[in-house]
């Protein structure tokens, strides 16, 4: 008997549960940070390039349905050579960065709940919370990745009924005067702050790879990308409101890495604290293992393309155990090498030259796809100016995660030539 294929509103599920899979939980602060009481507008500039890509993602993957996703529609449209190699690499290096952002936020949230002083003041106690929430979904990966993928709808449902319910209660005691245009920065910060929080809304692409279980999926693959990501989008702006118009910024700054928690308290007390600091715990623990699940299978795909070496797509017990173990370790190493804004910041460059590409690419099979190539267009547009502005103003605050970028976009071109010349060129037919 054929598996049961889902509507729109499951793979919209899908969407959902990847954009609020912790990122929302990891950035928040880093976003008041920089926007101060502009924050929801930073949010609304990032949703804005997120729903343009959301429209070429929709003609992609309504025309190339596949689990391939992203790797399939940069193939379609640009072959396969040196730098489309690469930057299908590039996809893969970024989830790692993705689990290293949950894995830093869970760090942060499951510190809360160890007293003041002593031991757990250390760094050291810091970087084994981060390492736990990598190594245990991992070893859940490793032994049975269903355990947790069973509970995934669950995990879902909380943590958007819990932040719903922060967004309403929170809303009967904003100050609208920390949201006056007197408390905003300039509208250059305002933007680069909505760019290093624009990996909140990485996951919706997560939907163009579930059309091969997707029912018509001309229709409902684009009608789940628009309405997941404008769903997220009011839910983060919401949210940006009630933390910015609640809590003061100096108990934002102080509470950087654990900020939604913090905004609970004003309506919802120390429970209000407590039950977001849970859900962020399971939010990102269910995201950390969803991706490393997800990203050994990437790897595995990229193997056999010749794109990674050959050990990534061998298998133990029918499970990719290389991938999971190659993907955990480098995770591992981003998460306790550099701080959560550095890690932010590596992933929204990443996904904004990511979706950079699949812009391109819905530009340039346009006629093929149905794409409107004005709004195509204007994602590369945006995506663009958006990256130069993020990168401008991480070289002014943050240099060392500019060199990181360089890096690994160095090591992925690198990788990929060597490969090439390995085994030569694929062709594609």
């Amino acid at each position: 008997m054929a598996n049961e294929k889902m509507g729109w509103v499951g793979a919209a599920a899908i969407g959902v549960g990847g954009m609020v899979g912790g990122g929302i939980f990891a950035v928040l602060g880093t976003a008041v940070s920089m926007a101060h009481g502009a924050t929801p507008i930073a949010f609304v500039v990032a949703g804005v390039i997120a729903v343009l890509t959301a429209e070429s993602y929709a003609r992609l993957s309504a025309a190339y349905p596949s689990s391939g996703g992203t790797v399939v529609f940069v193939h379609q449209a640009f072959g396969h050579h040196l730098t489309t190699g690469a930057t299908n690499l590039f996809l893969w290096v970024n989830y790692l960065v993705t689990i290293a952002l949950y894995a830093a936020a869970f760090g942060s949230y499951a510190r809360t709940f160890f007293p003041s002083g002593g031991v757990f003041e250390e760094p050291l106690f810091q970087h084994a919370l981060i390492s736990i929430g990598i190594v245990v979904p991992a070893a859940l990966n490793l032994l049975d990745a269903s355990l947790i993928a069973k509970s995934e709808t669950v995990v879902v449902v909380v943590k958007l009924a819990l932040l719903v319910v922060v967004a309403l209660a929170g809303a009967t005691s904003v100050d609208v005067a920390r949201l006056s245009p007197s408390t905003w920065p300039g509208w250059g910060t305002t933007i680069a702050g909505g760019m290093v929080i624009f990996v909140a809304y990485e996951g919706f692409e997560l939907i163009a790879n579930s059309g091969d279980d997707v029912e018509d999926p001309k229709t409902n693959l684009p009608r789940a990308l628009h309405v997941a990501v404008l769903f997220v989008l009011l839910l983060y702006v919401a949210l940006a409101v009630v933390t910015v118009g609640s809590v003061g910024e100096d108990r934002i700054l102080e509470a950087k890495d654990y900020a939604l928690a913090a905004a609970a308290r004003p309506a919802l007390g120390e429970a209000g604290f407590v039950i977001v600091s849970v859900s962020a715990l399971m939010a990102t623990l269910s995201a950390i293992n969803a991706t490393i699940y997800g990203n050994a299978r990437l790897g595995y795909a990229l193997a056999q393309e010749r794109e990674l070496p050959e050990l990534v797509q061998r298998q133990t017990w029918s499970r990719p155990v290389a991938g999971v173990l190659l993907t955990t370790g480098l995770a591992l190493l981003i998460a306790n090498l550099l701080d959560l804004e550095a890690i932010a910041i590596l992933g929204s460059a990443g996904f904004l030259f990511i979706f950079l590409v699949v812009n391109g690419a819905a530009l340039r099979l346009g006629r093929e796809v149905g794409a409107r190539r004005p709004l195509a267009a204007l994602g590369c547009v945006g995506c663009l100016a958006a990256l130069v502005i993020l990168l401008k103003q991480t070289w002014a605050d943050n240099p060392i995660s500019v060199y990181w970028l360089g890096g690994i976009v160095a090591l992925c071109l690198v990788l990929e030539a060597a490969l090439m010349k390995q085994r030569g060129p694929v062709q594609v037919g």
